[in-house]
């Protein structure tokens, strides 16, 4: 709860309440456990202008799911109390204070939740490595319960899935309490080329969790700002092509984008079942680790992950080991330098600071090719979005009238003041235009694309110079939103392992001026084991992660 504290007192009334689901700000709680001291080179304006929420630290400010998880199994917190504290940040700083808008919904049912969870914990039944764990998923991702999937869309309102996606349900079964849908770049950012990123119709535009007028990047955009701000223990985002490594660079978490199949997709609002993707987006590497382990395994209702039965069980936090990187081949792409001074200058310090962590740096080792294969991965994903998206609306209630690619634009048009008041949907229609999945050009893209990421471009990059993993930086740091004039590039390296369908994981890598940047790292199908093992003794060895501040804005004097 929040105290009264001279001018930075809040009050919320009973339209905030109703608004956030009708769940109430009380709690009684004890101390927090925190990850890492607050951020003492935040940068904006003296303390006394400060707005309260860069200030006051929250009591789960940077708390990992192994501190929580220690905090309930010593009675310090229960479940009740951690979800309420959560709760209560929304409340505060998402839709009031800041505005980050990173949250659609709050689940109405989650302290009822938390609340079977502490009494199954007293009863001595513990469900799985998550168990009273809150998690934000993304609103492309069905949950049978109070919440409704819309990606972000007026022409999904009201849509309450029948069944859990499989993410949903595998959450439930490792414990976690789904906390609420995080707000998301409209239709995954597959709607338009002149979007801007963290904009959709029910969420409005995202903001960037260490100033809020600037951009959070991709379409996991609320998943990220809302752990990055500590609305949450975690979230899970989407990835077809840097949905949740883009955003997770941008506001200064770690995001880990699994090999498409390791993670089932089935109940995912979707693009590309050839490279669709959900992962974990959370604070620190272990904490990805813990998130990845409760996902990882096959969907009897997603074909392509039938492949990852082996990995069903994997413990992935026993990768956690703070000395991998000595001893490891570490291939530097790059391809991606010489656009951003100052993401090339982290850059160059990370290089420094792995080779000090006794890493063999293998530099340069480019990807010559990888320009090649956008075109046919771009038509590939038209393609097979339109089909998708028609097999996803078969499972909607046919009186919200979406059946079709068709019905989709229809209603955009007729709803343009709410659906289309910035950009227009470009991109759906050109889908519109694509034929079926047995035609020979689609099929010819989806070879070329396949052959020219994995085969000739990551696979031979990696046998080639025997590398444990390869790195660049994920993207550049986060510019000021402007819905007039759309968005710009995020000079992103995610696309080699989006289009392979391979892992990758971004981990903070310092900050130009208050905004952080991310490296990724990324290598062969199902390396996500060693991916973490390095992102780990990275992120162990450096330390860069620091808590968002939310700041109105940048103060470049003071920066």
């Amino acid at each position: 709860m929040h105290e009264k504290r001279g001018r930075h007192a809040m009050t919320l009334g009973r339209r905030e309440f109703v608004k956030l689901g009708g769940l109430g700000v009380a709690a009684a709680v004890t101390a927090g456990t925190a990850a890492c001291a607050p951020d003492t080179g935040a940068v904006g304006g003296s303390a006394d202008d400060a707005p309260w929420w860069t200030t006051e630290t929250f009591e789960l400010e940077e708390a990992t799911l192994a501190g929580l998880l220690n905090d309930m199994a010593s009675g310090r917190r229960s479940a009740v109390e951690i979800t309420q504290l959560y709760l209560d940040r929304i409340a505060a700083v998402d839709r009031e204070g800041p505005k980050l808008r990173s949250i659609i919904e709050t689940n109405p049912d989650a302290l009822d939740i938390a609340r079977q969870l502490d009494e199954e914990r007293a009863g001595g039944n513990l469900r799985g490595p998550l168990h009273g764990i809150p998690i934000v998923v993304k609103d492309n991702i069905d949950t049978a319960d109070g919440m409704t999937t819309t990606a972000g869309s007026y022409a999904l309102e009201g849509h309450i899935a029948a069944q859990d996606s499989h993410v949903a349900a595998q959450l439930r079964a490792a414990g976690a309490i789904i906390l609420a849908k995080a707000n998301l770049s409209e239709w995954a950012n597959f709607r338009s080329t002149e979007s801007t990123s963290g904009w959709s119709g029910r969420g409005g535009q995202c903001g960037n969790a260490f100033a809020v007028d600037r951009n959070p990047c991709g379409s996991s955009a609320g998943s990220a700002a809302a752990t990055s701000a500590n609305l949450c223990a975690g979230s899970i985002g989407t990835e077809t092509n840097g949905s949740i490594v883009c955003p997770c660079s941008i506001n200064g978490v770690v995001g880990l984008k699994p090999t498409v199949g390791l993670v089932g997709r089935s109940g995912i609002i979707p693009i590309s079942h050839t490279q669709d993707t959900a992962g974990p987006m959370v604070r620190t590497v272990a904490d990805a680790a813990t998130m990845l382990s409760a996902l990882a395994g096959p969907d009897p209702r997603d074909a392509l992950s039938q492949a990852a039965a082996g990995f069903a069980g994997t413990d992935y936090t026993s990768f956690l080991d703070a000395d991998a990187l000595r001893g490891a081949r570490i291939g530097v792409e790059r391809s991606y330098f010489g656009q951003d001074r100052h993401r090339d200058d982290l850059m160059e310090q990370a290089i420094v600071d792995m080779a000090a962590a006794g890493a063999s740096i293998i530099d340069p080792t480019t990807l010559d090719n990888r320009r090649q294969y956008n075109a046919p991965a771009y038509q590939l994903m038209l393609y097979e979005f339109k089909a998708d998206l028609r097999a996803y609306f078969s499972t909607v209630s046919p009186e919200l009238g979406m059946r079709s690619l068709e019905d989709l634009i229809a209603f955009n048009e007729a709803n343009a003041d709410r659906e289309m008041p910035y950009f227009g949907q470009e991109i759906l229609i050109a889908a519109n235009e694509m034929g079926p999945l047995m035609d020979p050009e689609y099929l010819r893209f989806k070879e070329t694309a396949r052959r020219l990421s994995q085969d000739e471009g990551i696979d031979r990059l990696m046998e080639e110079h025997r590398l444990d993993a390869i790195v660049a930086p994920t993207t550049r740091a986060a510019w000021k939103t402007d819905l007039i004039n759309g968005g710009m590039s995020s000079l992103g390296s995610s696309s080699p392992a989006a289009i392979s369908g391979y892992p990758s994981i971004t981990v903070p890598m310092g900050s130009v001026r208050g905004l952080p940047i991310g490296m990724l790292f990324f290598g062969s199908a199902w390396s996500e084991g060693r991916l973490i093992q390095l992102a780990y003794s990275y992120e162990q060895a450096t330390r860069h992660r620091r808590p968002a501040r939310m700041l109105p804005t940048l103060d470049l004097r003071n920066a």
